[in-house]
C-alpha cells in the first residue's frame, strides 16, 4: 500500500481498451501487425499527416531503429542534451556511437539550438531534438543546421505527441520522430511507443529493421513470393493486444488533451503568485509552440529547497517527484568525456525540479489540494 492519497501518475482509461482487446483476441491475430496496429498506424499516419508510422514495443527501441537507419558506426558521434532519459543517448551507444552532450536552455529545458554547432564534428551523424514536457525545440535553427552540415535531426517526440511547433505536428518535423506510449504518457498501453518516418528514403528500410531484418511486410502484402533476411534488425513489434489498447486511447485523444491542457493551464494560473513571491520558475512556453500537456513542474530556487518540499507535499499524501539526472555525470556519460561543469544549466536545474501530479482522471478537488499544499509551502 502506498501512503500518497495523490500520486504523481495514474493509468486512465478511455473507455473502449477491454472491448477492443476482446476483438482483438476474438479476431485470433494477437501478435503484431494485426487488425489494432493497422488501425493505429493509419489513425497517426492521417492525424499527424507522417510518411509512414510503424508501433513498436516502446520508445527505446523506436530510438534504437533510427540508429539502424542512419547506419551509425564505432566511432560516429550523435549530438544529444544532457537533460534527457537515458534512452536517448543509449539507443546510439550501443551502436558503438559516442553521445556528445550538450546543454539545455534555461527557459524550456531543451536542446539549447545555439550551443550545438561547437559540438559537430566530421563525425557527427545526427543532433537529438527531445521536446521536454511537450514543449518544442527551437526546430528551424536545429533544421538548418542538419542542412548545413548534411546530418539528420531526429526527434525524441516522447513528451509531445499533438504538441505542435509553428502549426507544425511535433514528431513530423525531423526526417525521424519517436513516441512513446509508456504508462506516465498522455495515451499508453503500458508500454509501447512508434517511429514516425518523415523521409520517405527511410520508409522500406524500416519495416524491414523492424522485422527481424526480413522483408516480410513486403511478402504480407503480396509484393514478394517468399521472405528472407535482407538485412540487419530486430525484433520490434508489439502485439496487436497493446494496439487494442492504444487505439481506444488515441480516439479519445481530443477529450484526452482538452482535460490535460486545463490541467496545466489552472496549474500555472493558481501557482503564478505562489511562485513569484517564492523566487520559483514555472514552465515557460516560446511563442509559436503549442504544449502536448505532457507534465508540469516548476524549478525551486535553491537545491537544498527541494527537499523539503518533496516532504512537505509527501506529508498531505501528495506525490511530487523530481526528474532526469544530468547524462554527462553519469557512470557512462563519464566513459564518453562528461565532466562536471559542461552543461552547467542541466546540472543546476535538475537538482532544483519538482514534477506535480498530472494524469488524465486528477480531479478538480485533487488538484485543487495539489495546488493549496504547494502555496502553503514558503521555504
Amino acid at each position: 500500500m502506498t501512503r500518497f492519497r495523490i500520486p504523481f501518475n495514474k493509468p486512465s482509461f478511455a473507455g473502449d481498451e477491454k472491448r477492443y482487446i476482446a476483438d482483438a483476441i476474438e479476431r485470433g491475430h494477437i501478435s503484431g501487425d494485426g487488425h489494432y496496429t493497422k488501425l493505429c498506424h493509419a489513425l497517426l499516419e492521417q492525424a499527424l499527416g507522417a510518411h509512414k508510422v510503424l508501433l513498436t514495443t516502446n520508445c527505446t527501441h523506436a530510438l534504437e531503429m533510427t540508429g539502424f537507419l542512419l547506419d551509425l558506426q564505432p566511432g560516429d558521434e550523435v549530438i544529444v542534451p544532457s537533460f534527457a532519459f537515458v534512452t536517448t543517448a543509449n539507443a546510439y551507444a550501443v551502436r558503438g556511437a559516442k553521445p556528445t552532450f550538450v546543454d539545455v536552455r534555461p527557459d524550456t529545458l531543451n536542446l539549447d539550438e545555439k550551443l550545438v554547432e561547437r559540438a559537430i564534428t566530421p563525425r557527427t551523424k545526427a543532433i537529438i531534438a527531445l521536446h521536454y514536457a511537450g514543449i518544442a525545440c527551437e526546430m528551424d535553427a536545429l533544421l538548418a543546421l542538419g542542412r548545413k552540415h548534411g546530418i539528420e535531426v531526429i526527434e525524441d517526440n516522447a513528451h509531445g505527441l499533438f504538441g505542435r511547433y509553428k502549426q507544425r505536428w511535433l514528431g513530423t518535423l525531423g526526417a525521424l520522430g519517436t513516441q512513446s506510449f509508456h504508462e506516465t504518457k498522455n495515451f499508453t498501453c503500458g508500454e509501447g511507443g512508434a517511429l514516425l518516418v518523415n523521409d520517405a528514403r527511410y520508409a522500406e528500410r524500416a519495416e524491414i529493421i523492424r522485422e527481424k531484418g526480413t522483408n516480410r511486410s513486403r511478402f504480407l502484402r503480396g509484393e514478394v513470393h517468399k521472405y528472407s533476411w535482407v538485412d540487419l534488425g530486430s525484433s520490434y513489434l508489439p502485439t496487436d493486444m497493446l494496439a487494442a489498447f492504444l487505439l481506444a486511447q488515441l480516439e479519445a485523444r481530443e477529450r484526452i488533451q482538452k482535460r490535460r491542457g486545463e490541467i496545466w493551464r489552472r496549474y500555472a494560473r493558481e501557482l503564478a503568485g505562489w511562485a513569484k513571491e517564492l523566487g520559483a520558475t514555472l514552465p515557460v512556453v516560446p511563442e509559436g509552440c503549442d504544449p502536448s500537456w505532457h507534465l508540469f513542474y516548476m524549478l525551486l530556487p535553491r537545491a537544498s529547497m527541494r527537499e523539503a518540499f518533496l516532504d512537505h507535499l509527501g506529508a498531505r499524501g501528495i506525490l511530487g517527484v523530481f526528474h532526469y539526472l544530468p547524462l554527462h555525470l553519469s557512470d557512462m556519460g563519464q566513459r564518453y568525456g562528461g565532466r562536471a561543469g559542461d552543461c552547467p544549466v542541466a546540472e543546476d536545474t535538475s537538482s532544483r525540479l519538482v514534477r506535480l501530479p498530472f494524469f488524465n482522471s486528477l480531479t478538480e478537488s485533487e488538484q485543487g489540494e495539489v495546488i493549496e499544499t504547494v502555496a502553503s509551502f514558503h521555504g
